[in-house]
């Protein structure tokens, strides 16, 4: 056969450029890399729903009216905003760059699927949260063997997976080779998952901090742990969470190389389909069409326990892989997203931006759009 020489280059989005993150992932590129992580990522998936939940416009002005709402949705970061109560849109809003048809990359928010599945099968008796880790899978290494469930669903463990994002070299940046989110440089892996996961160790899980040690890695050892006690794909665990939160526009999820997909961050969705989904937290897991997904007692029990987050969250616990202040749960999102279910008034607020800084991190600008996401669900509903 004759021999054919072809050119060839590393594909650009997803190089390692400087700061050792994702060229997608750079200041200057990021708002357009979440606004395109579903087209960026190596391997993906997506799913959409059979039935829609419909939802109706009407719009609540207290809302508009709210100063820290007029602020946070006028600056240039901003992408999209949307509030729902049972059907009906409260409040929506999008940047000039984004609209209600455009899906955005949702990061951490994505954790708040394995709520839904560790519940689901804690009520089905398969999995106890009592049970360590090594009970489900016998060949996780070192840093969750001995770990319980209950504390990698709480960030309740120590090891050497570490999550600063100030550090270009933390674990979690490490980690996105595995997720398909950049390419590996300087002799990097390009491995699987679940090859990354074991790898993590730990002389001591026990967490002496009295605060929530943040590591993305608890969601994915919890997607193994599911996979493994049930029998069943983590891709059957989200086609039926889809389907019963009735999106319209489906979930788009990067996957690692063997399609195992992202629950730690790689999910991209609607502002719209974001409310939907986590309108599944306010009706307890009940979705359209009769369908029923998660564990209502698991959902009390969330709001109910966990463990204290650090400052400036501190009013916040982390709890079953969400956070919750005892009335409501939620979730942010690396880089500028939240997502609060207020399960007393039953108001879900969603939130997008895009932090263009060098970290794509900043605690007390989180802290503000969580503050109000919370007051908009504490307003008093006539009905409630």
């Amino acid at each position: 056969m004759q021999k054919v020489d072809l050119t060839w280059d590393h594909n650009p989005d997803l190089q390692t450029v400087g700061n050792h993150k994702a060229h997608w992932n750079s200041p200057d590129f990021r708002r357009s890399g979440f606004h395109n992580l579903h087209r960026n990522v190596r391997y993906g998936m997506s799913l959409r729903s059979d039935c829609v939940l419909a939802l109706e416009k009407r719009l609540d002005r207290r809302i508009s009216d709210m100063a820290e709402v007029r602020r946070l949705t006028g600056s240039t970061i901003f992408s999209a905003m949307v509030v729902l109560r049972g059907q009906h849109v409260l409040h929506e809003a999008y940047a000039d760059d984004f609209g209600p048809d455009y899906p955005h990359s949702i990061m951490s928010i994505t954790k708040t699927h394995m709520n839904l599945i560790i519940g689901s099968l804690v009520a089905e008796g398969v999995v106890d949260l009592d049970r360590t880790v090594d009970a489900y899978v016998p060949e996780i290494g070192s840093g969750y063997a001995k770990a319980t469930i209950q504390q990698v669903l709480n960030m309740d463990v120590a090891n050497d997976y570490t999550e600063d994002y100030s550090d270009p070299f933390a674990s979690s940046y490490m980690h996105e080779v595995a997720m398909g989110w950049r390419l590996p440089i300087d002799g990097e892996v390009d491995e699987t998952q679940q090859e990354f996961l074991k790898k993590i160790s730990s002389d001591d899980i026990t967490n002496y901090t009295g605060k929530a040690l943040y590591k993305s890695a608890n969601t994915e050892v919890l997607g193994i742990v599911a996979e493994r006690a049930s029998g069943r794909s983590l891709r059957s665990f989200l086609t039926e969470i889809v389907e019963a939160a009735g999106l319209e526009h489906g979930l788009y999820i990067s996957t690692d190389r063997d399609g195992t997909p992202c629950l730690n961050g790689g999910g991209s969705l609607t502002a719209r389909d974001l409310a939907r989904f986590g309108s599944l937290f306010i009706r307890r897991g009940i979705g359209v069409n009769g369908r029923r997904v998660g564990n209502a007692e698991f959902i009390e029990a969330t709001l109910n326990q966990g463990v204290p987050m650090a400052a400036p969250r501190g009013w916040i616990r982390y709890s079953n892989q969400t956070n919750t202040n005892g009335r409501w749960l939620g979730h942010g999102g690396y880089g500028g997203q939240y997502m609060l279910a207020d399960l007393s008034s039953g108001v879900v607020g969603v939130f997008f931006s895009v932090l263009e800084n060098r970290d794509a991190h900043d605690p007390d600008y989180s802290t503000e759009f969580i503050r109000m996401l919370q007051a908009i669900g504490e307003l008093p509903f006539d009905d409630a």
